[in-house]
C-alpha cells in the first residue's frame, strides 16, 4: 500500500451545458523515498490530478487515500494534519510567495503555524533549512523580488519543507527556469529524497526533465494514464504511440535524444 494513492479516480467539470472529463479512471501511488514523474502536454489532466491529490478537489468517483485513510472523510484535526504532511511547490514562486515578506518570515510562518519546533529553536531551524538549500544567511532579510528566480524557487521548496512533509507535489517547478538553475532545483529535490525519505510527485510537460529525476514515469493523455513504468524503461522502450510522439519531440541536445525516430505525427508540447 502506497503512502498516497489514487484508485480509479475520475473528475469532470461542467462548462455551460457541456461536461468535460478532466481525469478518468486514474490509479496512481507514491511511496516514501521515491519520485514519481507525471508527464503530459497542457490539458492532459496533470494539474487536476495534483489538486485531487492535495484534496483541493474531491473526485466524482474513486478514492484518494493517505496512510490508508480516505481523504473525503477527513475533517478537523485530521485534515489539518494531512495539510501539513502533503505540501506543494508551484511553477511560479512569485505568485506563491508573499512579496512583502522576507525569506526569514516566509520560512518561519509554517514553523509557527504547525508548531514544528519550539519557539526558541525557530531561528536555528531557519538557518538549517537555508543551509540545506545553499542560500546565504544574509538572504534571510531579502524579499522575493530581491533574489533570482532560482533562489525564489528554493525558498518555495524550503517553505514547503518547513512543514516536514512526507509527500511533496511539484507542479511544473522548473518550467520557468533556465537550464543551469533548473539543474540546481532538480539536484536539491534528489538530495531531499535521499536524506529525508520524502516522496515526490513531479509534474511536468518536459519528458527529458522528468527522466533525470523520476524513479517511475507515468504518462497522461486526455485525462487518462496511457503508459507507466520505471523511468528508464519508458524512455528506452515506449509502447504507447503518444509516449513515442513525446519522445520524438525531445530536442536533440537532450541526453539520449539522438536515437529518437522522427514522429510522423509530432505532438506539440505546450
Amino acid at each position: 500500500m502506497s503512502l498516497l494513492e489514487l484508485e480509479n479516480v475520475s473528475k469532470s467539470y461542467r462548462i455551460g451545458r457541456r461536461v468535460s472529463l478532466a481525469v478518468e479512471d486514474i490509479t496512481l501511488g507514491i511511496d516514501p523515498g521515491e519520485i514519481v514523474g507525471l508527464v503530459g502536454e497542457s490539458g492532459s489532466g496533470k494539474s487536476t490530478l495534483a489538486r485531487l491529490a492535495l484534496r483541493l478537489l474531491l473526485p466524482d468517483s474513486g478514492e484518494i487515500r493517505f496512510a490508508g485513510r480516505n481523504l473525503a472523510g477527513l475533517g478537523g484535526a485530521e485534515l489539518a494534519s494531512f495539510r501539513r504532511r502533503v505540501q506543494i511547490v508551484f511553477q511560479d514562486p512569485l505568485a506563491a510567495l508573499n512579496p512583502r515578506a522576507t525569506v526569514r518570515r516566509l520560512i518561519e510562518e509554517p514553523l509557527r503555524l504547525h508548531r514544528i519546533v519550539p519557539p526558541g529553536e525557530i531561528e536555528a531551524e531557519i538557518r538549517r533549512l537555508m543551509e540545506l538549500a545553499g542560500l546565504p544567511a544574509a538572504y534571510a532579510e531579502r524579499r522575493p523580488r530581491q533574489i533570482s528566480g532560482g533562489e525564489r524557487q528554493r525558498v518555495a521548496v524550503l517553505r514547503a519543507l518547513a512543514c516536514r512533509p512526507e509527500i511533496l507535489v511539484c507542479d511544473e517547478p522548473v518550467a520557468a527556469l533556465d537550464v543551469s538553475v533548473r539543474a540546481q532545483i532538480l539536484n536539491l529535490l534528489l538530495a531531499l529524497k535521499r536524506s529525508t525519505g520524502l516522496g515526490i510527485l513531479f509534474i511536468s510537460h518536459d519528458l527529458a526533465v522528468v527522466r533525470r529525476i523520476a524513479d517511475r514515469l507515468t504518462v497522461m493523455h486526455r485525462g487518462r494514464i496511457v503508459e507507466r513504468g520505471p523511468s528508464e524503461t519508458v524512455w528506452q522502450a515506449p509502447t504507447h504511440p503518444y509516449t513515442q510522439a513525446l519522445l520524438a519531440a525531445v530536442p536533440l541536445g537532450e541526453p539520449g535524444a539522438g536515437r529518437r525516430r522522427r514522429s510522423s505525427q509530432p505532438t506539440a508540447i505546450a
